[in-house]
């Protein structure tokens, strides 16, 4: 008895679910009903309206015909009825000139004959008669504005509804990424010259390979495209790699997504390590500012967000930007913190190969600013450039205005004008560690060292302030200036 109750129930939710799926499908299909009315008489009306403009370019095309004819018929008529004129006076006055000779011939006064013949040969001589162009000066043909429509009026029986357009092939070979910028070339399998724009959705993401149904960040749009490509600019490479699809659409629909494609987007990603920094120093993300009321308040406030879960440190920062680098598996304790007069920040990914670029933009009024590398080993009291544990490039705008590069408590003078915004460029085999005007990539200056061991962007800063801008890629006019060979390198040795 339970056991029929229990397959009776199960038919029961059986059929219920199958009558709820069927229900639902009923509402679809009077929905695409509605839809179909719908959307039929706005095509409908659109055809109308098509057929309408096209009506009226025709007419006006007719009357631009009609008047160039009445135009041309006018301008003939003109000069023939001139020309008309000019023979017909010109006849009357050869015609009376002839009546005269005529007459003079018949005369018997042979006294007046010479007198009269000279006055008649005179007149011949400047009579209009002779003077006259007995050439037409227009055609009567009005051939040359006649008009053929036989190639339109095939053209017009041909005429269909718009076919879909064909689902574009991005092709990889011609695409490019550099300079934080990616430019993606495509072509359509088949010519198609209805297609009014294109449609460019991009989104980045962390794997490789297809793209996946679900991921954290949507597609982005770009609209209106009229070529076959398409350039971002000013991109932020956070992740991995990028995903691209593009479709193509005429005045009325558009087609089906190219088949997606993903570019890997290598950059060199960090964040701040915030454990690591001073007492006095306020870390934000990537910005941070001097806080003279910092100390012990900082300190606790910093204990205790380590206690629930720093998503900034090193050991929760999810794996991002080039292979190479490698996020540091323990942050330093609150102990390790640099203190005293070293008011230094590290970021929080090692540099262990490869070349790597990031910039860092310093407010202008800041008493002392320093940027560049450091080994983990760097003390806790030590400061930037003063060991042989750090190199950097150090501003000084308290009593005397300084731009030196430091590395093993020397100091060079730099001969520039100091920019607000400088690019560090680290090629860790090579063994060189440049710095620019990160907005003209003016070179500053070159370390020259062997790095014996992985690097961490570091960061100095009294009284003021800064930010970071990492997930770039090294410019390519780096890579130029390095390549030439005509940046300037100075080996440690020549500091002084």
């Amino acid at each position: 008895m339970e056991e029929d109750q229990e397959a009776l129930r199960k038919i029961i939710t059986t059929l219920a679910v199958k009558n709820e799926e069927i229900q639902s499908f009923i509402y679809s299909l009077k929905q695409m009903l509605l839809n179909v009315e719908a959307n039929s008489a706005k095509v409908q009306e659109d055809l109308e309206a098509e057929f309408q403009s096209l009506f009226s370019l025709l007419e006006e095309l007719k009357e631009g015909m009609l008047m160039k004819i009445k135009q041309d018929r006018a301008s003939r008529t003109y000069e023939l009825q001139n020309q008309l004129a000019a023979c017909t006076r010109a006849l009357e006055s050869s015609e009376e000139l002839l009546e005269t000779a005529n007459q003079t011939l018949q005369a018997t006064d042979s006294e007046d004959f010479p007198q009269a013949a000279k006055q008649i040969k005179d007149g011949v001589t400047m009579a209009p008669a002779f003077r006259l162009s007995l050439k037409a000066k227009v055609s009567d043909n009005m051939s040359h504005l006649m008009v053929d429509f036989a190639q339109e009026r095939r053209m017009l029986q041909a005429l269909t509804f718009l076919p879909v357009p064909s689902a574009p092939v991005i092709d990889l070979a011609e695409s490019l990424v550099a300079d934080n910028c990616v430019t993606l070339v495509w072509r359509m399998p088949d010519e198609d010259n209805k297609i009014d724009h294109y449609v460019l959705e991009y989104r980045r993401t962390n794997f490789d390979g297809p793209p996946r149904l679900k991921e954290d960040h949507p597609w982005m749009v770009i609209e209106g495209i009229r070529q076959m490509e398409h350039t971002l600019t000013g991109l932020k490479f956070d992740m991995k790699y990028m995903n691209f699809r593009v479709k193509a659409c005429n005045k009325a629909v558009s087609g089906e997504f190219s088949e997606p494609v993903t570019l890997e987007t290598p950059a060199f990603m960090f964040r701040l390590d915030a454990s690591t920094s001073h007492q006095n120093l306020r870390v934000d993300d990537l910005s941070v500012e001097w806080d003279a009321m910092g100390g012990k308040v900082q300190d606790i406030k910093a204990r205790e967000k380590d206690g629930k879960g720093r998503t900034a440190s090193p050991v929760n920062s999810p794996a991002r930007g080039t292979p190479s680098p490698k996020r540091m598996p323990s942050g330093r304790g609150g102990r390790d913190r640099f203190t005293a007069e070293s008011y230094t920040v590290l970021g929080d990914t090692l540099i262990d190969g490869g070349e790597h670029y990031w910039e860092v933009r310093y407010e202008p009024d800041s008493k002392a600013f320093g940027v560049g590398v450091a080994y983990r080993s760097l003390g806790r009291f030590e400061q930037l450039g003063k060991t042989a544990a750090s190199w950097c490039l150090y501003v000084n705008n308290w009593l005397q205005v300084s731009f030196t590069a430091k590395h093993g408590n020397k100091a060079k003078v730099l001969d520039a004008p100091v920019p607000d915004c400088l690019g560090v460029h680290c090629d860790f085999h090579q063994g060189l560690l440049s710095f620019y005007n990160a907005r003209t990539k003016q070179l500053l200056h070159t370390f020259k060292a062997k790095f014996t061991q992985p690097l961490l962007p570091a960061f100095t800063v009294w009284c003021g302030s800064f930010h970071v801008t990492t997930g770039l890629q090294v410019p390519s006019s780096v890579h130029c200036l390095q390549k030439r060979g005509s940046a300037t390198s100075s080996s440690n040795t020549s500091l002084t």
